[in-house]
């Protein structure tokens, strides 16, 4: 098995030299490719690259990992898996460690993770993937609390289905301090909590805006993880209590069943607008064959009225 060890906090961050340590010591083949600089916040993004002419990396070395592959990009941490599974550097890895980030990514605040994004990028391409991160605390950071737990879930993650993303969370504990582990779920909860303008001396009510065409938003910031008023099964509340949490995630998908409804009322919308039309069978070359499923002029087999268009029930 060969595991790629990504980051967003750079590929010179101390989170995943720890995160790497980790996966040598697996056994398997390990590469790391993760960013030059610090790419905190950036999601799944990869970045302008239909207007570049190509990513420069420059190789780096990480102290205690031997002859392992390491590199640096000059881009965002999914941008690192993806050249990684198009085998930009070497085979196509088969699992991706994210991590681990300074600063947990709990609630909300996941979905704009770099470290969480790295992840789920991985696993639209079918690779097994781990997300780690712990609370931002003073130094010295105990790393090896969210390391030893990582190094436990990589057995684990080499017998998943593909696809498999695991978020792990630590307090910034040792793992003598650490009260417990358990699975957790989303929280609702985000770091931005509100917008201000910066007026200096003279502030404005809160929902009033400044005259001019130019000013600053002062962020009114929270930080994951600290308050026990949120729920103890959430992951935000587990952290609060010193609890590690762990949860699996998603990427982009299908709504599925919990769409559904909505998705039918927007092809009747759709269909209402002159001209538009379920069209031709998409699996064929042929523009004038008619749609599977019922037959254009009706909707589940009833005649469709004047001036109607059909709804989700003519759609091939």
């Amino acid at each position: 098995m060969r595991i790629l060890v990504t980051n967003d906090d750079g590929v010179r961050a101390p989170g995943i030299a720890a995160l790497a340590r980790v996966a040598v010591r697996s056994g398997h083949d390990v590469v790391v490719v993760a960013p030059l600089v610090d790419y905190s916040g950036a999601g799944a993004a990869v970045g302008p690259v239909h207007s570049r002419q190509g990513v420069d990396y420059e190789s780096h070395v990480i102290e205690g990992l031997g002859d392992v592959p390491t590199y640096g990009i000059d881009g965002p941490p999914a941008l690192a898996v993806i050249l990684a599974c198009v085998e930009g550097f070497g085979p196509r890895p088969d699992m991706v460690l994210s991590g681990i980030n300074l600063g947990i990514n709990v609630g909300r605040s996941a979905m704009h993770s770099g470290t969480v994004g790295a992840a789920l990028t991985g696993a639209h391409f079918g690779l097994r993937c781990l997300a780690v991160s712990i609370r931002w605390g003073e130094e010295p950071v105990p790393w090896d609390t969210p390391a030893a737990l990582a190094g436990a879930l990589v057995p684990v993650l080499a017998e998943a289905a593909p696809g498999t993303t695991l978020n792990l969370n630590v307090p910034n504990v040792t793992l003598a301090a650490l009260r417990g582990l358990r699975p957790a779920r989303l929280g609702r909860g985000g770091t931005i909590r509100s917008a201000v303008h910066d007026t200096g001396p003279h502030p404005l009510p809160h929902v009033a805006l400044p005259a001019g065409s130019t000013g600053t938003l002062r962020l009114d910031l929270t930080a994951p993880g600290t308050s026990t008023a949120v729920g103890p099964d959430t992951d935000a509340g587990l952290l609060a209590r010193d609890y590690a949490a762990v949860g699996a995630l998603v990427g982009v998908r299908d709504a599925g069943d919990e769409g559904a409804a909505t998705l039918e009322a927007a092809l009747g919308a759709l269909y209402a607008v002159p001209g538009v039309t379920p069209g031709g069978d998409p699996g064929t070359t042929d523009p004038a064959a008619p749609a599977p499923g019922p037959a254009p002029d009706t909707v589940g087999g009833a005649p469709v009225g004047a001036g109607e268009r059909p709804g989700a029930g003519g759609r091939p």
